[in-house]
């Protein structure tokens, strides 16, 4: 199933962040993120990504929300808006190794509605292209070019941390 979804990309819907502001600290406060992944499976959607009361993403309701845009992977910054993954983390690594150009900074929907491609990073799903993101078509509306890099990326970056 993971490659068929790698294969086909995923549908994000958008949802109102509603979790209190210290999001960087792993809690049992996951009700909030369990009712956005419920309301997008509602949209046909496999993922939601947060929405704060500025407008920008700040992740996923179970992962890191990434856009590629100008020949740049973008992902939020480390705050206390969102929790920092280990997924996402190696993929930085794997970033850096690759000479791959990335930049941690806060993205809205005029910047995803410009995106060539999007992805999320998850424990479970590791680096996964989105092709929609509430009804906004991302590049072709199929993953794109840059996703085998960038899953190929995270991976080596991962068998490098197990060693």
């Amino acid at each position: 199933e993971y490659n068929n979804s790698f294969n086909k990309g995923l549908n994000v819907s958008i949802t109102k962040d509603l979790r209190w502001k210290r999001v960087d600290i792993k809690s049992l406060n996951l009700l909030a993120p369990v009712l956005a992944k419920e309301a997008a499976y509602k949209k046909d959607c496999q993922e939601s990504w947060l929405i704060d009361d500025d407008n920008f993403i700040t992740e996923g309701s179970s992962s890191n929300a990434w856009i590629y845009c100008d020949e740049t992977l973008i992902t939020r910054p480390i705050s206390n808006s969102i929790l920092n993954g280990i997924t996402r983390s190696t993929l930085i690594r794997g970033l850096k190794k690759r000479k791959i150009r990335y930049k941690e900074a806060a993205f809205n929907l005029n910047d995803i509605k410009k995106a060539d491609e999007a992805f999320i990073t998850s424990a479970t799903q590791h680096v996964m292209p989105v092709v929609m993101v509430d009804n906004i078509k991302i590049g072709n509306g199929i993953p794109g070019p840059r996703a085998i890099d960038f899953r190929s990326a995270y991976m080596e970056s991962l068998k490098l941390t197990e060693i």
